[in-house]
């Protein structure tokens, strides 16, 4: 039996792909490249596939007992979805269905979904649970809950078991130092920062200092990507032993601000990050977190470590670049 990673040289699905190896599973990677990393693919077998490619995806099915797929291969840029709905809804949507009808036609009934909190939209209260009204506000957004949807009604027509994970803001690195975030461009705020500390920019811009909050700056719901890798893998051992297909958040529910990761990142690094204040950006909530009350209680997960361990484990990781 092998579990199948799509987007699995990406940087949740490489850290998933470490833990699941890790607990003695067969991982096969299946990525294009286009955002993800070869290097970040240590474990198990990869192929070099896009998954608008039929033949190439039902040949891993055919060639290998596939129990279960984690779908990590989505664009995932708010922005460039704005300007160029056709990719998202193309690359998220459309090979989707091509993942899902594959598996049907190869007897495999399982996948874990890599969602987002971008599906609620701008919430209407906080912390988010995941019974309120999802009205996403970008295109990536709309593509996730259009994903989410497809699982729903493969459900009930087709026997599909899904578990959707809708994360917040995923940081840090693999705890070891072996993998770790890599964008390009980069839009994450603690590698940023971190590139900061290390001379690679001369500031950290912050977009606005008069929001309604303790400091003036965004907060923000941060879950370190080895805690969203454990939500993954637990997840897959609740639909393997029987647990019903379902929606869940994966938050800290205690958000933290910009000025916060700052200070967190000067400790850390031992470094005077300069900061420049900068104005608002359009469309930036003062502060979005969530409950993860359901996946505690069916899941048994909670995040483990706090912010000042994601900038150390994200630190770790770019020292030994």
């Amino acid at each position: 039996m092998a579990l199948l990673i799509t987007g699995g040289a990406g940087y949740v699905g490489s850290h998933v792909n470490k833990m699941l190896s890790q607990k003695g599973y067969d991982t096969i990677v299946f990525d294009n490249l286009v955002y993800g990393h070869e290097e970040a693919v240590k474990w198990g077998k990869f192929v070099k596939a896009d998954l608008a490619d039929s033949e190439a995806l039902g040949r891993v099915f055919t060639e290998n007992k596939v129990e279960a797929v984690f779908h990590f291969a989505a664009y995932t840029y708010v922005g460039e979805s704005v300007t160029d709905p056709s990719k998202y809804y193309t690359n998220n949507v459309v090979n989707t269905i091509n993942l899902l009808d594959t598996m049907r036609r190869h007897g495999c009934g399982k996948i874990i979904f890599s969602s987002t909190c971008a599906t609620y939209g701008e919430p209407e209260k906080l912390p988010l649970t995941e019974d309120m009204p999802q009205n996403p506000i970008s295109p990536y957004g709309a593509s996730k809950l259009m994903v989410e949807r497809l699982f729903k009604d493969y459900n009930r027509a087709y026997g599909l078991k899904f578990i959707a994970l809708r994360y917040f803001n995923a940081a840090g690195a693999d705890p070891d130092g072996e993998i770790g975030e890599n964008h390009d461009p980069e839009t994450h705020l603690i590698p940023l920062v971190l590139d900061a500390a290390n001379g690679k920019r001369p500031d950290i811009k912050v977009f606005g200092t008069d929001y309604p909050t303790k400091d003036g700056t965004c907060i923000r719901d941060y879950i370190h990507v080895w805690d969203l890798a454990d939500a993954h893998l637990r997840a897959f051992e609740h639909l393997a032993s029987g647990g019903e297909s379902d929606f869940f958040n994966l938050g800290n529910e205690c958000g933290t601000s910009v000025l916060e990761i700052i200070e967190a990142a000067r400790k850390v690094t031992g470094k005077e990050i300069k900061v420049t204040n900068v104005e608002r950006r359009e469309g930036d909530p003062p502060v979005l977190v969530g409950s993860s009350a359901k996946a505690e209680n069916i899941l048994g997960w909670k995040p483990r470590f706090n912010v000042e361990q994601m900038c150390r484990h994200a630190w770790k990781y770019i020292q030994s670049k």
